[in-house]
């Protein structure tokens, strides 16, 4: 499979120190399977960071591997109340170090309004179940998390 990840630099060597903390699934580096999706985070880091280009990576990742036993691999297969538990844990500012041991983890991306959302949930505004609701998207694209250097070396650059 085709995978690619969208920043303000292109991506030649993956380092996962570089990698920000508290995002949906964890400090690691994220990819989609949709070029469109990296291409849109791809301008959105140029806008929040205020440097360099738009830039898409492309890697080759197989499939294979999200059934191997020599990796630890979570799947969410849609948003549910196990996810959202799971990205809160993740974004939880508090928190130090990781919130799990998986070295991949594949599951739905939270829509553009997910820090409000979670916000609302955190306050009590919202029940957990509102908060599903909330965070998903009318077409959900999934996002790719590899938080380990073993998982790292799955990943295969494709030079365009």
């Amino acid at each position: 499979m085709i995978l690619y990840h969208g920043s303000n630099v292109k991506i030649n060597e993956i380092n996962l120190s570089l990698c920000k903390p508290n995002k949906d699934f964890g400090k690691g580096f994220y990819l989609t399977s949709v070029r469109s999706q990296a291409e849109d985070m791809a301008v959105r880091r140029v806008r929040m960071l205020g440097t360099g280009e738009p830039q898409v990576t492309t890697f080759e990742f197989e499939e294979k591997w999200l059934n191997d036993d020599s990796l630890k691999v979570k799947i969410f297969p849609q948003v549910s109340v196990e996810w959202a538990r799971f990205v809160l844990d993740n974004r939880d500012i508090n928190r130090k170090g990781f919130s799990h041991q998986y070295d991949i983890v594949v599951g739905p991306v939270a829509d553009d309004t997910v820090a409000f959302q979670l916000r609302r949930y955190l306050l009590g505004v919202i029940s957990l179940e509102d908060l599903v609701k909330e965070l998903t998207y009318k077409n959900i694209n999934n996002q790719y998390y590899f938080g380990t250097e073993l998982a790292i070396t799955k990943l295969q650059y494709i030079d365009e």
